[in-house]
């Protein structure tokens, strides 16, 4: 049996959107975005007290683009993955881990927006700077889904797999603090992937999960008084 310990709209999101592309049988644990994840029980499941972490046959393991590696290789037949010696092996692996770079800005934003409560906590130089490092990762991925030879439809050549799982949900948390404007082959991927039931199932209910509001915009900057 699988278990997957989540909390909505966090990484764990983009392990519950492959669980469901996968259609294999598994739990959920719910976990709330605080302080609990840093109690012993959960650390004995994740030692750095973040979600996700994931039970199956009697093992545990977290980092989520390391599950979702250990899943695409766990169910090949469901062509999610790329296995070695695979002409899309390379790229698989650099598009999956990709979504790693845009968590991180995501992650910076995330603190600044939901972590610090205060305005005087928060830096404007900041939010611009990791906005700005967004744009460059959404231009890469327009790059890649853009090329002179040809227009892809998903990351890969050979299709849809789950590097578009793991881009496309750090895009999802990306679009609560900037917007597509001026990338026209990623707004298309985007929709076209967002479109699968699987991402419908795996998406928090509106209003809930780590982000409670669509949109997050930057604060003002202003001089000192």
């Amino acid at each position: 049996m699988i278990t997957l310990h989540h909390c909505a709209g966090s990484r764990s999101m983009r392990v519950l959107w492959l669980l469901y592309e996968l259609g294999e049988p598994f739990e959920m644990s719910i976990r709330p975005f605080d302080a609990s994840l840093r109690q012993p029980d959960y650390l004995s499941l994740s030692p750095a007290g973040r979600v996700p972490a994931l039970e199956m046959d009697g093992e545990t393991y977290f980092e989520s683009l390391a599950i979702m590696e250990i899943l695409c290789e766990r169910f090949p037949e469901r062509g999610l993955g790329r296995p070695a010696g695979d002409l899309d092996r390379p790229d698989w692996l650099v598009w999956l881990h990709f979504a790693e770079t845009i968590s991180q800005h995501c992650a910076a934003l995330t603190q600044q927006h939901l972590v610090l409560h205060e305005d005087w906590m928060r830096s404007p130089t900041i939010m611009k700077i990791e906005v700005a490092r967004l744009k460059k990762c959404f231009a890469a991925i327009e790059g890649r889904l853009s090329t002179l030879v040809e227009n892809r439809d998903y990351l890969l050549t050979s299709g849809f797999s789950a590097a578009d799982i793991a881009v496309g949900q750090a895009v999802w948390i990306a679009l609560h603090f900037t917007d597509m404007e001026g990338f026209p082959e990623m707004a298309a991927w985007y929709e076209r992937i967002t479109d699968r039931p699987s991402f419908a199932n795996a998406r928090p209910d509106p209003g809930t999960g780590v982000y409670a509001q669509d949109f997050y915009p930057a604060l003002e900057e202003t001089a000192p008084q």
